[in-house]
């Protein structure tokens, strides 16, 4: 019987792979990724329906904006000096 390759190969023959490239340690940022989408596929409806759940993203970041100054504001009366 002979094998089809018998040809005695390295498994790491070639370029090593850099680990971090692989396992990179840090998530892609999602407005990075929202501005890389392509939007010519999409309909007028589906195009408004992205701008409306854009805006009520955009609500509630601010929302969050104003609540975590109020927050600090309350904090830093709370521990300022007198």
């Amino acid at each position: 019987m002979r094998l089809i390759d018998s040809a005695p190969r390295r498994v790491n023959a070639g370029d090593a792979m850099d680990l971090d490239d692989l396992f990179s340690g840090k998530p892609a940022d999602p407005l990075t990724e929202l501005g890389r989408q392509e939007l010519g596929p999409l309909s007028v409806a589906e195009l408004e329906a992205r701008i409306e759940a854009l805006e009520a993203e955009i609500g509630r970041t601010r929302a969050h904006m104003d609540e975590t100054a109020r927050h600090k504001a309350s904090a830093d009366a709370l521990f300022a000096k007198r």
